[in-house]
């Protein structure tokens, strides 16, 4: 029988949490709820099958697995509310990030199967790198977790004292991503390029590279040589980047957002 999941908190994460169970079809639209307060922002959801409510306590209720996608500041007071409901029978998976296990043990004092887990953005396109951690699981729930997951991208399972450094580099590595490919673009626009085809080389070529790693398991560097030739004008480049404190830069934004989390 196929599990019920409800998505407590239907912001941009728990949105696209739900577009991607949609796309991959691991759930049928009507064995999943997304709860708001403001259910005007749910209303592509529910016009595609998804049942959306204001009322956390009632979907938790009507549910087997329960993903967690509120704020961290919210997370306590939720919990709280949903104490009650969350009886041995049910999943609990938390996506809020600097909230641990034994945090939310403390809160909701069940002895319920908990998983941290820490997506990205492109969950909505099945195309996320999700880390989770767990305590209580049994072989099923982690099968079942990780299931749900690899539909939506890439899965690893790591020791939760990692899952704050999993945030920046899988959910903040988002933003630096784009971040890179926007100057990419601006760069092209500088050599030539309108900005919708300097757009689509950029974001193409970031895919591809990132793929290369993907499918054929090399080092960074290995691709790297295999384009960088004796006085050739990828070196000129690199070397111009380097210069300008490229990696290090990248290297010192890592470690600074993970400072503004890290619990070690």
């Amino acid at each position: 029988m196929e599990k019920r999941i409800a998505i407590i908190g239907g912001g941009n994460l728990g949105m696209a949490v739900a577009e991607g169970l949609l796309k991959s079809k691991f759930s049928k639209p009507s064995a999943i709820m997304v709860t708001k307060r403001n259910l005007a922002t749910l209303k592509s959801l529910e016009e595609r099958g998804i049942e959306v409510t204001d009322d956390n306590v009632a979907a938790v209720k009507r549910s087997d697995v329960i993903i967690l996608a509120v704020k961290p500041f919210q997370a306590a007071h939720v919990l709280n509310g949903l104490r009650k409901e969350l009886n041995g029978n049910k999943l609990l998976i938390s996506l809020v990030s600097s909230i641990t296990i034994s945090e939310i043990d403390t809160i909701i004092k069940k002895n319920i199967p908990v998983f941290r887990a820490m997506p990205n953005t492109a969950i909505a396109i099945q195309a996320s790198m999700t880390c989770i951690c767990f305590q209580r699981a049994n072989a099923t729930h982690l099968k079942y977790v990780h299931d749900l997951f690899s539909k939506l991208g890439k899965v690893v399972t790591i020791e939760e004292k990692l899952m704050e450094a999993a945030t920046i580099l899988g959910a903040c590595g988002t933003a630096y991503a784009m971040r890179y490919i926007r100057a990419s673009i601006q760069g092209g626009i500088e050599i030539g390029f309108d900005a919708t085809t300097a757009s689509l080389v950029a974001a193409q070529t970031v895919k591809g590279a990132a793929e290369l790693l993907l499918q054929k398991g090399t080092h960074p560097e290995q691709e790297i040589d295999k384009v960088t030739t004796p006085k050739g004008c990828t070196i000129a480049g690199l070397n111009e980047m380097e210069h300008q404190g490229f990696s290090s830069s990248l290297i010192r934004g890592i470690v600074a957002s993970y400072k503004m989390i890290a619990k070690d």
